[in-house]
């Protein structure tokens, strides 16, 4: 049987011309082979995606929360479509009567919850770019995006208004009004007002606007609904100009998309709110919701007590990046390991069995539904019990992590990418296609997307294998980033977005995600090293956690930092006698050496050249973390501060070599 292509060609290959290097064909997906779909009717801005869906379904439920009853939390509570529009109103009023006018910025700050989508509807309503000011780039960052983006007036977390507050009387300059999610205490409203600042509590705030019905701006398609400050590897942060049309042309995209593939959004679909709303990826799901008339339940704002909220509030799509799918992962191992004999056999039995029906392309409701029942609905319950689809995205989620989830999860598992700058979904894996594992799938129905050839990284984008630069054109692209041309020129050419990553074309029309063009440095032989490909290479083996690979063009052979997983190097020490606990382990010569062979199995079996194997490891057992600042926000390697934080430990493994 013919494998099935899920891209049609649009335009043909260009060869390398005017130092310009060679563009593969360009592509898109085959449910837009006669076009894109056709914007939505009545649809262009943000405004109109709730404005509609008010007026469908009013008494839906639309945002829900834990009730906390006497210390312990309850059930959720929801507020309806129509009770959050009526309070959307009131703090759109509020907002312009504080002097805020159309095309003003408007900054929130915060972990998710009900006031931080009210607020950014109030933005919307207004005609005001929406600026997250990030949770995790602590206060240096969020008052250069105060300032940078000229913020007037924010709304924050109540626990982060100390955080905020630190930014000023710097950040006076143009903020003038702060609004907090919940109280404010007479010291910190002095605080603030010596710098000329007005601070108000959440219904001091309603308040303000309640004789006023200020009409509404007419929002047009191009205006700017939000800046997102990406935190980026290096430099300042950049802010990625959002339009209204990216969004609503995005959201076409997605529903053409589940339309398809059978999996259409509907108004019974209840989404868990949990990664930041701050990104790109969050934010354009939530506008899908929304988009239904579907619900959104905010988490805690605890990662140890997610699953107890999941259990709470049941729901029918589960996005996750990689670490939370790591985590659940891991977490499963360890029951069925510690399930007894009897019961990890059966688990094995049943997993093997089913794994073997999806790869003969069987569907995964039909490939075991005894295995399901009996064996893989404990998981299922663990996700609340109704999850249909879990879409991983951010960074690549591990091909093991992947597979494991795909037979025990009882629903569809897909792995999407995109950037900010792309508003998010590019490419999305499609169900039931068990041949898409380990890539990202397709494009989604709304862009044209090529690879550009990358010569001094041997990436040839018109060889029988076409690997490039993945550069994507269409209506979701950004508009540009905000008061840097310069920049923008650098990754926006002839109408194409320059991604930085480097993709590979698959038989069957994904995209597999293999490198990052910058991430390549010479080592002293002179040879070229593709970091981020190796780090995917040894990073696949369920005895790491997370690998940062190092070298130089002083030294001739790369040099690792790597976080083991726990539980694979505890039991490898039990079994082969070596005691102490897993700080200790970590510093163990002979434990180094059983991961060091793991490498170097790995690197053997992919025909990994001699300069690419690894010749000397550290362990550390405190994961990367954001606290030392070695990750950005979406777990990405900043390489500079890891090199910085590990200097003395890459120094001696170059000299004990």
């Amino acid at each position: 049987m013919a494998q099935e292509k899920f891209i049609v060609e649009v335009e043909p290959a260009k060869p390398a011309q005017n130092g310009k290097p060679s563009m593969g064909a360009v592509y898109r997906s085959l449910f837009a082979k006669d076009g894109f779909p056709p914007p939505i009717p009545g649809l262009d801005s943000c405004w109109d995606i709730f404005r509609l869906s008010v007026e469908k379904y009013p008494n839906n439920r639309m945002l829900g929360r834990r009730e906390i009853v006497d210390g312990k939390p309850g059930k959720y509570v929801w507020m309806s479509y129509k009770e959050v529009y009526d309070i959307v109103i009131k703090v759109g009023n509020s907002i312009r009567s504080c002097g805020v006018d159309e095309g003003d910025k408007c900054g929130i700050y915060g972990a998710n919850c009900p006031e931080w989508i009210m607020s950014m509807e109030a933005c919307n309503a207004h005609g005001l770019y929406c600026v997250p000011l990030y949770d995790t780039l602590g206060a240096g960052a969020v008052e250069f995006i105060i300032n940078h983006a000229e913020v007037k007036i924010a709304f924050v977390e109540e626990k982060k208004l100390p955080e905020l507050l630190k930014t000023f009387p710097n950040a006076a300059k143009y903020l003038k009004t702060v609004v907090s999610f919940g109280n404010v205490t007479p010291q910190q409203k002095e605080e603030v007002e010596k710098c000329g600042v007005a601070l108000y509590s959440w219904d001091e705030f309603l308040q303000l606007g309640s004789e006023k019905q200020i009409d509404l701006p007419v929002k047009k398609k191009e205006d700017i609904c939000t800046i997102m400050y990406t935190s980026g590897t290096t430099g300042d942060p950049k802010g990625v100009l959002i339009s209204n049309n990216s969004i609503v042309t995005l959201i076409a995209g997605v529903q053409c998309l589940l339309g398809s593939v059978n999996e259409s959004l509907t108004v019974d679909d209840v989404y868990l709110s949990y990664l930041p709303l701050a990104h790109i990826f969050d934010r354009v799901i939530e506008e899908c919701f929304i988009n239904h008339g579907a619900s959104i339940g905010f988490w805690r704002g605890d990662v140890k007590l997610l699953t107890e909220d999941i259990g709470e509030l049941k729901p029918t799509i589960f996005c996750a990046v990689p670490r939370v799918l790591d985590r659940i992962y891991s977490g499963l191992q360890q029951k069925i390991s510690s399930g007894g004999l009897l019961k990890s056999t059966l688990f094995n039995l049943a997993y093997a069995y089913k794994h073997h029906n999806l790869k003969k392309g069987r569907k995964h409701s039909e490939a075991s539904p005894l295995s399901d029942k009996v064996v893989f609905s404990k998981v299922k319950e663990g996700l609340g019990g109704k999850v249909r689809l879990i879409l991983s995205g951010a960074a690549p989620l591990a091909a093991h992590v992947e597979a494991f989830l795909r037979v025990v999860a009882c629903c569809h598992v897909l792995q999407g990418y995109g950037l900010t700058e792309t508003c998010a979904g590019t490419f999305v894996s499609l169900p039931n296609q068990y041949d898409m594992l380990g890539t990202v799938g397709p494009p989604v129905p709304n862009v044209d997307v090529c690879l550009e050839s990358v010569p001094e990284m041997a990436y040839d984008a018109l060889s029988s294998t076409p690997r490039g630069e993945v550069c994507v054109r269409g209506d979701t692209l950004f508009s540009g980033y905000y008061k840097r041309e310069d920049l923008t020129k650098e990754v926006m050419i002839d109408g194409w977005f320059h991604t930085g990553d480097i993709g590979e074309w698959q038989p069957n029309g994904s995209l597999k995600i293999i490198d990052r063009k910058k991430n390549i440095f010479k080592l002293s032989q002179g040879e070229y090293v593709a970091v981020e490909n190796l780090e995917n290479i040894y990073g696949n083996n369920p005895v790491i956690d997370s690998i940062w690979i190092y070298g130089n063009s002083f030294e001739s052979f790369l040099v690792a930092v790597l976080n083991p997983n726990q539980r694979a190097a505890e039991q490898w020490a039990q079994q082969n006698g070596v005691s102490g606990d897993f700080d200790s382990l970590c510093e163990n010569p002979k434990v180094k050496e059983y991961i060091l062979g793991e490498l170097t199995k790995a690197g053997k079996e992919k025909k990994l050249k001699g300069f690419e194997f690894i010749k000397a490891v550290h362990l550390d057992p405190q994961p990367f973390d954001m606290e030392r600042d070695l990750l950005t926000p979406t777990f990405k390697k900043k390489r500079p501060q890891l090199l910085k934080y590990y200097k003395d430990v890459i120094d001696n493994m170059y000299k004990t070599k």
